[in-house]
């Protein structure tokens, strides 16, 4: 058993003019970077093949990983009859 297992029974106490912590959507946005903001991350799990393949196609085409899954996301996009939206 932790030590610190029955501190979640405790009730929090805290002074009248104190505020309530942050929601946890605000203080997420606040450490990230402004690139960020306003930004979903999209991830996949792929062979080791499959991941140092993408990562010499982006080093020899001189763009990143991300801007290279752009790409491809606005290529699969096209070929399903939706609208490329960008980077």
């Amino acid at each position: 058993m932790s030590r610190f297992a029955n501190l979640a029974d405790k009730p929090v106490v805290r002074a009248p003019d104190q505020q309530r912590p942050a929601e946890p959507a605000d203080r997420v946005a606040a450490d990230l970077p402004p690139s960020r903001v306003g930004r979903k991350v999209i991830s996949g799990y792929f062979s080791p093949q499959m991941s140092l393949a993408l990562h010499l196609c982006a080093r020899r085409a001189g763009v990143s990983l991300q801007a290279l899954m752009a790409e491809a996301f606005n290529d699969v996009l096209r070929k399903y009859g939706e609208s490329p939206v960008g980077e």
